[in-house]
């Protein structure tokens, strides 16, 4: 074991999670019963900063473990009881430190020391019970996994291995003990599949249906029906039952593999070691597990991955709740009605969120009466009323316009609403990639008109670009903010410029692509070049959600901006004129129709040239946007892209990336992240 003074230094910064041990007279029963040691893991904060594992709670842990153990061996004592502060179990290991692990060695005695000191509760000569209470995450689900027995609350919100999402994997006995509980399938859906699929947990009630727990009790009393549940298992009077699935672990193996494939296509390695240590699991000691689990650890505590997923998750924690160059938040007005302009899907969705995030009356309207009730009504009967006039939005705080993605109709629209709205009501327009200054230029008060952009589907998806026009005022900014923020949106401030942030970097990115399939790159080397990256799918499959329409106008706004970056592809307007709606059929394979339109040309690529003339323009595009202005610093872009686009945690987004692959440098001459 590395040096534990060493260990501790590496993560300054720790809040340490003490353990907390008293004394519990568990309930008496005809057989007896006894005094258990019940162990609260409280970091001293409340649950806006769970209890974590850095080296020093860790050895903490040790030291009330090595106390509880003397007294077993003593007899003083019958069993041990772990349970977390109010609302928090525990979510796994203090990850502030890994930045600053520079060895292996020293990467390799953090998951012997975690594995040292979780494993002892499995090996104290007593039973030992896990109350698990609250949120329970990665090295707090380890640690009950270690234990004999398992109690859960019904409501506990986050059981989770999320390390995957991240760059790691459970290092500290989860991909050993939680497949020889539950079957190599199910703990391979919560050790990969779940992470990857935008970081999905369970709540109590499923993890207690999987087996990770063997009771589960209300939160109001769960603690006491805990220890009364302990004592009858104690005395016999309660049985637990378990039985691990018959299953070819292969299989299992093979699934998730192919699963992470479709996911990564092999860019990121955690998942891909995360399966090999389950895999492997089925024919190892307990001994043999924990090593490998501590040898692959080490490994990827040092990766670029762990590095970018780390960055990543620091600005989906920190920078997206407060806008950076955001004006003071006391500035915002409030907003007890909200008018939303159109009735087509983005308007009905937009009315929908408003109506159950803020809770306020939303009023829909739109020029068709029938197109209105096809549309919204059903969904949103009892929720948002409809309105065949602008006069409804009389009293309204915010307006809201999703209409067609034409100049003239949202200027129209802006006047019309102006026209019947109060001076200080807040005009906003969904546009992805129109001029919100050029809109708002014929209004009264242009001052009060803001870009307020959601990624569809709106209730999935969690960015919103808030854009500043060249009149917009901090009132209208700060409002906006906040009622983006009270529809549990992540909102990024963006100045108004082409296509804004998201769209301006996906139309460079895809039209280099096509451009490579107009010059007569085969469709299928041009679809597959960025695989390698590990992004959330393919460029086709990308303009196929975005439709080729949409596609083809975005692309218009931008090479009439920026003529000599941005090209209108020949073959995607063939694509428009044809009335191309979709590139693959149902079954995933590609229309022939659709092949012959996009096939042609006497230039081909290779996918690697197609992959670095992609990235590059990434590259130029990005120092661009930071040059102007568009955002307040390249954080901004990767939120951006993580949030709006699903760009992967393993990559950062997309800046550390280009940074690490030396594409910065050669493209701009310097680094993004200095």
């Amino acid at each position: 074991m590395a040096d534990e003074s060493l260990l501790t230094s590496l993560f300054p910064g720790e809040v340490v999670t003490r353990a907390l041990v008293r004394d519990v007279e568990l309930p008496e029963s005809d057989q007896g019963s006894g005094t258990m040691a019940l162990i609260t893991l409280d970091n001293g904060r409340d649950h806006t900063r769970p209890n974590t594992f850095g080296p020093a709670g860790l050895l903490a842990l040790r030291d009330a473990l090595d106390s509880v153990a003397a007294r077993a061996e003593r007899g003083e004592i019958v069993a041990v009881g772990v349970t977390g502060k109010p609302f928090i179990f525990a979510v796994g290991a203090d990850l502030s430190g890994a930045p600053l692990v520079a060895a292996r060695d020293e990467a390799l005695a953090i998951g012997r020391l975690g594995h040292a000191v979780f494993r002892r509760l499995g090996e104290l000569g007593v039973p030992s019970f896990a109350f698990v209470n609250g949120a329970v995450l990665g090295g707090g689900l380890e640690l009950a996994l270690h234990c004999t027995y398992r109690t859960i609350s019904a409501g506990v919100t986050a059981v989770a291995f999320p390390e995957c999402f991240l760059g790691l994997l459970p290092g500290w006995g989860g991909t050993y003990l939680l497949p020889h509980l539950i079957g190599p399938a199910q703990a391979l859906k919560i050790i990969v599949e779940n992470p990857l699929s935008q970081n999905r947990m369970l709540r109590g009630a499923q993890a207690f249906s999987l087996g990770i727990a063997d009771a589960m009790f209300d939160p109001a009393d769960f603690l006491a029906e805990s220890l009364r549940w302990a004592a009858r298992v104690l005395t016999g009077s309660a049985e637990v039952s378990r039985s691990v699935p018959e299953e070819s672990w292969d299989a299992a193996a093979g699934a998730a593999r192919m699963f992470a494939d479709g996911k990564l296509h092999g860019a990121a390695p955690a998942p891909y070691r995360a399966i090999e240590l389950v895999a492997e699991a089925r024919g190892r000691t307990r001994d043999e597990g924990f090593a490998a689990e501590d040898e692959a650890l080490a490994d990827l505590l040092l990766s670029d991955e762990l590095q970018a997923g780390l960055y990543a998750f620091d600005l989906t924690q920190k920078r997206a709740r407060h806008a950076a160059g955001a004006p003071d938040a006391s500035l915002a007005r409030p907003v007890t009605k909200v008018g939303v302009v159109g009735a087509g899907l983005m308007a009905a969705q937009i009315a929908l969120l408003f109506a159950r995030r803020l809770e306020v009356p939303v009023v829909l309207t739109d020029l068709d009466q029938a197109r209105l009730g096809a549309d919204a009504a059903a969904r949103l009967t009892a929720l948002v009323t409809g309105s065949l006039t602008k006069d409804a939005f009389a009293d309204a705080d915010f307006v809201i316009e999703a209409v067609f993605e034409e100049m003239a109709v949202k200027q129209q629209v802006f006047a019309e609403v102006e026209a019947v709205v109060r001076p200080d009501c807040v005009l906003a327009t969904n546009t992805s990639s129109l001029s919100v200054t050029e809109m708002a230029a014929g209004l009264a008060h242009p001052e009060r008109v803001a870009g307020f952009h959601f990624f569809n589907p709106v209730a999935m998806m969690p960015l919103v670009e808030v854009v500043r026009g060249a009149a917009t005022d901090d009132a209208t900014v700060a409002t906006a903010l906040a009622v983006g923020s009270r529809a549990k949106k992540n909102c990024v401030l963006v100045k108004d410029a082409p296509a804004f942030v998201v769209n301006r970097l996906l139309t460079r990115f895809l039209g280099e692509i096509i451009a490579a399939v107009d010059e007569g790159t085969p469709f299928e080397v041009a679809e597959h070049a960025p695989d390698p990256l590990g992004l959330p799918m393919s460029p086709f499959f990308l303009l196929q959600l975005v439709g080729p329409a949409v596609a083809l106008h975005v692309g218009e706004t931008l090479a009439a901006a920026y003529p000599d970056r941005f090209m209108v592809s020949p073959k995607l307007r063939a694509l428009v004129a044809a009335g191309k709606t979709a590139v693959y059929r149902p079954d995933f394979t590609v229309d022939e129709s659709v092949a012959e339109l996009l096939a042609g040309g006497d230039r081909p690529s290779t996918a690697g040239e197609v992959r670095e003339r992609a990235l590059e323009a990434l590259a130029e595009e990005i120092r661009l946007m930071l040059d102007e202005g568009v955002v307040a610093g390249p954080e901004d872009i990767d939120l951006c892209m993580i949030l709006g686009a699903g760009w992967p945690f393993h990559l950062g987004g997309i800046t550390p990336y280009l940074d690490r692959a030396g594409i910065s440098e050669k493209v701009t001459g310097t680094r993004f992240h200095l």
